[in-house]
């Protein structure tokens, strides 16, 4: 359980579009399919190319879609995971709403298949990403499965969050300035792309610090605190996505062609994020590479 049975999700504003297709994955894909489909949702970028497909197009439609039903209590957020987006959603914007002056909440998409965004096509290939160009967080559920059946990944209900709270931190990075502030440099271990990652994975754990506080109109809070083993496997999503671990998969290691960290580094700062709240995480473009 994560979710308060008793909180009520009803103004939740998570919407669902797109049409059924088959999930990603099964014979074919090999072990850097699996990687592909594994690091899409940390990493934010589409990494579609390793199973053949292009490079996303742009100009996405309208965010609409219709709304999720049936997602009216932490009850259903624990039953079902299309509701535990919509209720993450709902204790998300709570905790940035109370730390970020004049904060504009993103939309959140479940997508159903794959759908068209501003970014270029949403899909459980592709995995979570927040989208820039219509300030949307787009996640097809589906993923959380190809974790567990192909990467054997236990992908519980923490480890969702945390996927989904690592999203809402570039979310923050594009309001704040931070994205224009520090924009591509290139690759490797001290580069802007690995310190603008870090900072999401010590935004997810921020949050997931103090989740227990942000609560409904009735004063019930949305979310319980989390156990060790919860935040055990939301540390090992963190180490599944790391950029040595992916490289070891297909047999070599080059930290200079690093864009997200180290498994070391995303559990490192996930974990900062989690014990010293958000302080710590302002600190990531101030450091020398060798202490990141």
């Amino acid at each position: 359980m994560t979710f308060n049975p008793d909180a009520d999700l009803s103004g939740n504003t998570t919407r669902r579009r797109g049409r059924t297709a088959a999930i990603a994955g099964g014979t074919g894909v090999g072990v850097l399919g699996i990687i592909a489909l594994i690091a899409g949702p940390l990493l934010g970028i589409d990494l579609t190319g390793l199973l053949g497909g292009g490079a996303p197009s742009g100009g996405g439609g309208p965010v609409g879609g219709s709304a999720i039903e049936n997602c009216d209590t932490g009850a259903d957020a624990n039953a079902d995971v299309d509701c535990r987006m919509a209720g993450a959603q709902l204790a998300l914007d709570a905790f940035w709403a109370d730390n970020v002056e004049n904060y504009r909440a993103p939309q959140l998409i479940v997508v159903d298949g794959s759908t068209s965004t501003a970014c270029g096509t949403a899909s459980n290939a592709v995995g979570p990403f927040f989208c820039p160009g219509d300030e949307t967080v787009y996640i097809d559920p589906t993923f959380f499965q190809l974790m567990q059946q192909q990467f054997g990944a236990s992908a519980g209900n923490l480890a969702q969050l945390y996927i989904v709270g690592h999203e809402w931190g570039h979310h923050i990075q594009y309001i704040t300035g931070a994205m224009d502030d520090h924009p591509n440099n290139g690759t490797g271990p001290g580069s802007n792309g690995v310190r603008t990652e870090l900072q999401a994975d010590c935004y997810a754990g921020a949050w997931i610090g103090r989740m227990s506080e942000q609560t409904d109109a009735d004063g019930d809070r949305y979310l319980e605190p989390s156990t060790e083993e919860q935040r055990i496997d939301a540390l090992n999503a963190a180490f599944a996505v790391g950029d040595d671990h992916i490289q070891e998969q297909s047999g070599f290691v080059n930290p200079e062609s690093w864009t997200h960290g180290s498994s070391e580094q995303r559990q490192r700062w996930f974990a900062e994020g989690y014990a010293n709240g958000l302080d710590v995480c302002g600190q990531l473009f101030t450091l020398d590479e060798g202490e990141l």
